[in-house]
């Protein structure tokens, strides 16, 4: 890992048990890896990553979340969204265009079956 990149431990409200990280949903997981694989390619501090989902959390909670854990990673993509649009890591066009190809190809997928962009 990177010098600058969190340990697991260090990763504030992330649901856990004693073996560590638990993902309710594959793409929790990946939205997990998304986050730290664009930290350790320089494109934001951790410090703005967790100012960004704090924010986000905070939001949620004034709107009525009752934060029981299983939003988190709501909050997670959320927050990843809105950091990957303020650093133009990606433009808000792509971004809608890869939301679409990726809700077409969960749709054409099997249950149980990996989702392949194409």
């Amino acid at each position: 890992m990177a010098a600058n990149t969190p340990t697991i431990d260090e990763l504030p409200s992330l649901p856990r048990d004693e073996d560590g990280p638990v993902f309710r949903e594959p793409w929790e997981a990946q939205a997990f890896a998304i986050t730290l694989t664009l930290h350790e390619q320089g494109h934001f501090t951790w410090p703005e990553w967790a100012e960004r989902l704090a924010a986000e959390i905070t939001a949620a909670q004034a709107g009525g979340d009752p934060d029981l854990g299983d939003t988190y990673y709501l909050h997670w993509l959320k927050a990843l969204e809105g950091i990957v649009a303020s650093k133009d890591i990606v433009s808000p066009d792509e971004m809608v265009d890869r939301k679409a190809a990726w809700d077409r190809a969960a749709h054409a997928t099997p249950h149980g079956e990996p989702i392949v962009l194409r």
